[in-house]
């Protein structure tokens, strides 16, 4: 039993995460080319304004379609993972080319609302094994056919596996209208264990039709 837990959670995972990061690190690369052919322009402001002009938003896509790749530095040197939409187990959480999932019903990347991910913090890549080491101001990159959203990591919230208000769009407060273009994470806590969940809040900073500097080099390959 030791043997196999090992297995799973150690060796298979690091497999499963190599697979993973090369899936996320050929997306990016297409989606690069995509947007040299595309053009989409950064928004820029209305003269007079004194609001930054909102991000693009994209239209939902199919059930395990990727509809973005996340960077987070925070979590290690390299790491980036698809998002792919729905938070299915099989076809998303556990695969190889994936490890990240969108839930439905949340919104899209620079919606205002919530856009909220899950993925395992251990096992099956442990893609949000050290979401817990997120610090304020921490920047969560999320990159689309469209660009670059930047959010910055806000607070946790440790809750109860049932707590799904969480995915609200205005986390915990149902009917509230949303005002704030937000990311959730959410995982199972503490590590190796799903006693509850935690969930790492984020608001939206910028977007950029071109790489963050932060994540430049990882996103090129240079």
């Amino acid at each position: 039993m030791l043997l196999f837990l090992g297995w799973q959670v150690w060796w298979n995972s690091a497999v499963l995460a190599s697979q993973q990061t090369s899936a996320a690190s050929k997306q990016a690369q297409e989606w690069l080319e995509q947007s040299k052919s595309l053009h989409v322009p950064t928004p820029t402001p209305t003269p007079g304004a004194t609001a930054a002009p909102a991000p693009p938003v994209m239209a939902p896509v199919a059930a395990a379609q990727p509809l973005g790749v996340m960077y987070v530095p925070r979590f290690g040197d390299g790491w980036k993972r698809i998002i792919r939409e729905t938070v299915d187990v099989q076809s998303v959480l556990n695969s190889y080319n994936a490890g990240v999932g969108h839930y439905p019903n949340s919104q899209m990347p620079g919606a205002v609302g919530n856009f909220a991910v899950a993925a395992h913090d251990t096992g099956y890549g442990n893609a949000f094994l050290n979401v817990s080491k997120l610090q304020l101001g921490d920047k969560i990159y999320i990159q689309t056919k469209d660009g670059f959203y930047t959010y910055e990591f806000r607070n946790f919230e440790y809750v109860q596996p049932t707590a799904v208000d969480v995915l609200l769009p205005v986390p915990q407060e149902t009917n509230a209208t949303p005002t704030n273009r937000l990311i959730t994470l959410t995982t199972c806590n503490p590590p190796y264990h799903a006693q509850e969940r935690i969930a790492a809040f984020g608001v939206f900073d910028s977007f950029s039709t071109t790489p963050p500097s932060e994540i430049a080099a990882e996103v090129t390959g240079g």
